[in-house]
């Protein structure tokens, strides 16, 4: 499980709290930032509960915080700026088995975006932009893993592929892209083995190969190691 979404799911955890959830809904739907007072209030809870239950959701990212004194009133004497609540700029999306949607979607905003721009067929600007999101992908890669093939599962397994190491192959239980693949089948897996591919490039140049071996229960791409060539040859 990745940082990114064991904090996805402490987050949306969060909001299965009764109160908290209320105190959720009402700060997103006002049109400003909204104090502790007004949260109680709007909600019809303690203000200690509102309180609480407010800090809790900015500590997981729901809500962003920040300080204002009220209209008027600055300089010595004025106390303390109020503590003000709004909707906060992270993105949480949890899905189990985990799906990424959002990455199929950048890179086919980004073919399409190539294709108009340049005048060439998507087929082509869609490789393109699958390979150069894998070399991106590769660049969040932790530093200082033993192993080309464990530096490529650890990263593959934050993006959701559940990679299974089976002899010289490695195995990825889980397509992020699944209900895409199973309707534009042909374009969302030729786009998940440029991806992979981009990703191996620069991991391991000429040590592992993606290739297409479609099946049930697993994604459409499986790794191979590149064997090595015999003495002599």
């Amino acid at each position: 499980m990745s940082d990114e979404f064991a904090a996805d799911v402490a987050g949306i955890a969060a909001l299965g709290e009764p109160v908290r959830r209320s105190l959720y809904r009402y700060v997103i739907a006002q049109d400003r930032p909204v104090s502790r007072e007004d949260a109680a209030v709007g909600v019809g809870v303690a203000h200690h509960a509102a309180k609480f239950h407010l800090d809790r959701l900015a500590a997981d990212g729901l809500l962003d915080v920040e300080y204002r004194r009220p209209p008027g009133r600055s300089g010595p004497g004025a106390g303390r700026p109020t503590k003000l609540y709004r909707r906060g700029a992270r993105e949480i999306t949890v899905s189990l088995p985990e799906r990424r949607y959002d990455l199929a979607g950048q890179v086919m905003a980004e073919a399409l975006t190539l294709a108009a721009r340049d005048a060439l067929p998507v087929g082509e600007t869609l490789r393109d932009a699958a390979r150069s999101a894998g070399h991106r992908l590769a660049e969040t890669a932790e530093p200082g893993t033993a192993s080309p093939r464990q530096a490529v599962s650890d990263l593959l397994a934050r993006y959701g592929y559940e990679p299974r190491a089976t002899g010289d192959d490695v195995v990825l239980a889980n397509c992020p892209f699944h209900h895409l693949a199973q309707t534009h089948t042909e374009l969302v897996c030729g786009m998940n083995l440029d991806l992979i591919d981009g990703v191996l490039d620069r991991l391991c140049p000429g040590r592992m190969r993606a290739r297409l071996d479609p099946g049930p229960n697993h994604c459409c791409v499986a790794i191979s190691d590149i064997p090595s060539p015999a003495a002599g040859e």
